[in-house]
């Protein structure tokens, strides 16, 4: 997957997981853990693991605070994908 699949995989989860949030507006910088209830968050990482076999340990949430923080993160797990 490129970095735009990736980014796209990911607007797609949040959209299905919190469908009252405009994710198409969110910058790359934007903080998730402000628009994300903690339950959500988890969703997100879970759904993750689901469709692309990404184990994401606890550790490691708080690289994903930001969009561009997913997008790095899975970048190395999904470009041969």
């Amino acid at each position: 997957m490129t970095r735009n699949e990736i980014y796209k995989a990911v607007i797609n989860i949040l959209s299905e997981i919190v469908e009252d949030e405009d994710w198409a507006a969110l910058g790359m910088e934007d903080n998730l853990k402000g628009k994300l209830e903690s339950m959500d968050f988890l969703d997100v990482i879970m759904e993750l693991r689901k469709r692309y076999g990404v184990e994401v340990p606890e550790a490691d949430y708080g690289k994903f605070a930001t969009l561009k923080g997913c997008v790095d993160y899975l970048e190395p797990f999904l470009a041969s994908k």
